[in-house]
């Protein structure tokens, strides 16, 4: 793939089922040069195959579809004007849609109630005079925050405390009624404020912290959803369940379902069984300090439906070797049961976890499934695999049937690069798990090490178009899982805490040279390294240590521990986790401690309203380069945060190709 053929990425939501599983709605998005942003619409997918999937909605942007009760409706995020997202609402059996909200900040998740007859929903609410809420006040023109917290700001959301996560219900348009006709001319006349026409919007709870993932009680009467609303949330990661009655007098004060200050657990995402009789969650310890994070597997946790205020939950699956990080959600499945979604040795795998302990595999292989969706006996699942970045299945007996072809248009009009899973030994005997991806014709290929991001994250055998990018340039590409990364037990994760550089180094050199030893098409005298993030951190711990290489990309690295604290969104609690706090162990794992150990032409990347790693970073090692000669450059994005490379808009991530491809070009020239 080229860079240019970006557009060609189409990725899917998690799925909806109608009730009587007859047909499957998905949400399907791709980046768009024309409109330098990301495009897509729902789709309708017959589970019996009688007729090919088909668009059911016509807008820029709908995404994330849930069917009501009866099937009737989906529910689904739509874009207005401006790009924000709003509630909408389509007929399953096609027609027009009908936005029911004009939030100024948008809609994030949202909930049917049982009987259909409303929808609860999360959105932020910004303060007065601020985020355009007063015409003709700017940012820069707005007052001066007074912050006194550690949590201030989140990457990719900016600040928070003047634009907090607030839990709102409305009810369901009577779609039998006549549409609303906006008032305008003589009938507009002398109205103080002209009516819009959509449902009145109730605040539910009395909260000062963000609120998410609501879902309603079986019965209707509460709208369960996970907040951090205990004394002290500010100085730990705990955050607990509550709840506050669907109708009433509103906004009520939540009352506390699970968890609570001081428990070693921080709960998310609350789900009930189908049968009613069990609550559950996903949990994550995080130890008597509220902190203890690193490497910590997120588990399937449950209780009692009818218990309130509970200090704990059962923990139903094993949180040393296995972990649900990257679940969304939960899907209730049969009578006592949830779907949840598994990382899996680079892979992502669906479970069945029941309400007494039990877990299953129900869906595995060379991809990631990373969406369910449920209906009696049957589920459809969101998957990328080898080949496609996105598709629909349904799971039947073990195996799945693609019920979609997104990735006909990627397929046809590129050559994807097949990942070649390996295994290769590093000194300490040690296994180091990832894949290797060849360009096409003849060898031997120069070699492109590609370092993930996390650390505790994960690559894996599912379409990448980092990857693909590189192989089509005639790169060879390697790929690996060292210690330190999700996927592979607890112990794998927590091998390099306050030892980073040591382990996680030997691994990513372990599995270059194991590569070059054996595949004779590639060049082991022609290599480069790069990585973002975590990768980018251990890519300049690499070249001030290793000087094979041709030449280095360093991408929105963590790259001096001791300035992280204090500019990082997370920075508070994440360096100090990993690097500890001594400042001769700090320097002893800080790449800018090590600067003047670097010969390896190095490409800088960044972002400049990147709040998870600080351009700061950024700045003053490519400074540091420059002052002691060493061929450097420096790429800055503008408006961008961390997560460019996979949700920046289209043009930027196209120009982040092209601007890698050029600099390994010059250095590492494929020809």
């Amino acid at each position: 793939m080229k860079p240019e053929q970006l557009e060609l990425l189409t990725t899917v939501s998690a799925p909806s089922l109608s009730p009587d599983a007859g047909h499957a709605v998905v949400s399907a998005s791709r980046p768009s040069f024309a409109s330098d942003s990301y495009v897509g619409q729902l789709w309708l997918l017959q589970l019996d195959g009688s007729a090919p999937p088909r668009r059911l909605t016509r807008g820029e942007s709908d995404s994330g579809p849930r069917h009501s009760p009866d099937g009737t409706w989906i529910a689904f995020l739509r874009a207005d004007a401006k790009g924000v997202a709003q509630l909408a609402l389509v007929e399953a059996a096609g027609g027009e849609p009908r936005v029911l909200t004009e939030r100024a900040l948008g809609v994030g998740g949202f909930a049917w109630s049982p009987d259909g007859g409303s929808i609860a929903f999360v959105s932020r609410t910004p303060e007065p005079g601020r985020y355009g809420s007063i015409d003709d006040v700017g940012a820069g023109a707005e007052a001066p925050r007074h912050i006194t917290t550690f949590n201030y700001r989140g990457d990719g959301v900016g600040f928070t405390g003047d634009k907090v996560q607030e839990l709102f219900t409305l009810d369901v348009p009577d779609h039998e009624k006549e549409p609303f006709i906006r008032p305008r001319g003589r009938a507009a006349h002398g109205l103080h404020k002209v009516p819009s026409g959509l449902p009145e919007v109730t605040a539910r709870a009395l909260a000062e912290q963000d609120v998410a993932d609501p879902c309603y009680s079986p019965d209707g009467r509460w709208i369960y959803f996970a907040a951090a609303l205990h004394q002290g949330h500010d100085t730990d990661l705990r955050s607990q369940v509550y709840r506050v009655p669907a109708g009433g007098e509103a906004p009520a004060a939540p009352e506390l379902v699970l968890g609570a200050a001081d428990s070693e657990w921080a709960y998310r995402a609350p789900r009930f069984s189908n049968d009613g009789a069990t609550l559950f969650a996903l949990g994550q310890f995080v130890g008597e300090s509220g902190t203890d994070f690193l490497a910590r597997q997120v588990a399937v946790c449950a209780v009692d439906a009818q218990a309130t205020g509970v200090r704990g939950a059962s923990v139903l699956t094993d949180t040393e070797t296995v972990d649900y990080t990257e679940c969304e959600q939960l899907v209730p499945h049969g009578d006592s049961g949830v779907l949840a979604l598994a990382r899996v040795r680079g892979t992502g795998e669906l479970h069945l976890v029941t309400a007494g302990g039990e877990s299953s595999v129900l869906g595995a292989g060379p991809l990631l499934i990373h969406g369910a969706a449920s209906s009696g006996s049957r589920i459809v699942v969101s998957y990328s695999s080898e080949e496609s970045p996105g598709e629909c299945a349904a799971l039947e007996g073990g195996s799945l049937r693609r019920l979609t072809e997104f990735g006909n248009a990627l397929r046809r009009q590129t050559t994807v690069s097949a990942p070649r899973e390996a295994s290769f030994t590093a000194p300490d005997g040690y296994p180091v798990h990832g894949w290797i991806h060849l360009p096409q014709g003849p060898g031997p290929h120069p070699v492109l090490l590609n370092i993930h991001g996390g650390p505790f994250s994960q690559y894996g055998p599912a379409y990448f178009d980092e990857a693909q990018v590189y192989a089509a340039a005639g790169y060879a590409v390697l790929q690996c899982n060292p210690r330190g990364s999700s996927s592979y037990g607890r112990a794998h994760g927590t091998a390099i805490r306050h030892a980073m550089g040591t382990v996680d180094l030997q691994d990513v050199m372990a599995f270059l040279d194991g590569a070059c030893a054996s595949e004779p098409e590639l060049d082991e005298g022609r290599v480069g390294v790069l990585g973002g993030s975590y990768g980018g951190y251990l890519t300049a711990w690499t070249i001030a240590h290793e000087h094979r290489f041709a030449a280095a990309m360093v991408e929105r690295g963590f790259l001096d521990p001791l300035s992280f604290v204090g500019t990082s969104d997370i920075g508070w609690f994440f360096a100090e986790a990993y690097t500890g706090s001594d400042p001769e162990r700090v320097a002893a794992q800080s790449p800018m401690a090590k600067i003047g150990q670097v010969r390896t032409p190095t490409l800088v990347m960044h972002s400049e309203g990147d709040f998870r790693c600080p351009v700061e970073q950024a700045q003053r090692y490519y400074v540091g380069l420059k002052q002691r000669g060493v061929p450097a450059k420096f790429v800055l994005f503008p408006g961008e945060s961390h997560g460019l490379s996979r949700g920046g808009s289209p043009w930027h991530r196209r120009q982040r190709f092209e601007a890698i491809l050029e600099w390994f070009n010059l250095y590492l020239p494929v020809n």
